[in-house]
């Protein structure tokens, strides 16, 4: 038994250039599903909930596709950030981050709609910001295009200049858990091959 195509439900540029690293052939649909953040659920919760969402819009469009759906998160606590609207919003955004650590999570979802199979599960990985003042904020912001990213900062963008240290993945932190998503996707196969000589 062939494994499904895989889709990556993201227009996400940083998300096409980390799955590229995992040898796989895919194609890329972005999902048309906005995202939610319900104060009642946990941050893990949350980017679980919005993968599955982004992946389901376009799965019953493509129904024998395996979609691979992700949100990412950046929170302290119960406290998100999510992509801030404006510059201005951005520098208050890595004020309140400088000097601390916050945890970047991201929810993965791959979901095949025509064999009713799912995997669904999140990745954390803590993030230290070096004591940042005013005019380091500004100076990073001329570099970055904060807008588009949770959190407004990209690790693999200047990242030296804000970022004190990590624990944990460094690729979960730009919008994938590589290492992780490696392992489903194996077991996706295996387990589909598996399924198809038991058939």
């Amino acid at each position: 038994m062939r494994s499904p195509p895989l889709i990556l439900a993201s227009a996400s540029p940083r998300r096409v250039a980390l799955l590229r690293e995992t040898g796989w052939a895919f194609t890329v649909v972005p999902a048309r599903a906005p995202e939610s953040h319900p104060d009642h659920l946990t941050p893990h919760e949350i980017a679980q909930v919005n993968a599955y969402r982004k992946s389901r819009a376009v799965a019953r469009q493509h129904p024998d596709a395996l979609v691979l759906g992700a949100d990412t998160v950046v929170c302290i606590g119960n406290q998100i950030f999510g992509k801030p609207a404006s510059r201005e919003e951005a520098h208050q955004m890595l004020a309140r981050l400088q000097g601390r650590t916050h945890e970047v999570v991201t929810g993965v979802c791959l979901l095949h709609l025509r064999a009713h199979r799912r995997r669904l599960f999140a990745v954390s990985t803590t993030v230290t910001f070096r004591h940042l003042h005013s005019d380091q904020i500004r100076r990073y912001l001329a570099k970055v295009n904060p807008l588009d990213k949770a959190g407004a900062y990209a690790i693999q963008e200047e990242g030296d200049e804000i970022v004190k240290g990590i624990h944990g993945s460094f690729s979960n932190v730009v919008g994938l858990p590589l290492e992780r998503l490696r392992e489903e996707l194996e077991w996706w196969e295996q387990t589909a091959h598996a399924s198809g000589a038991a058939g």
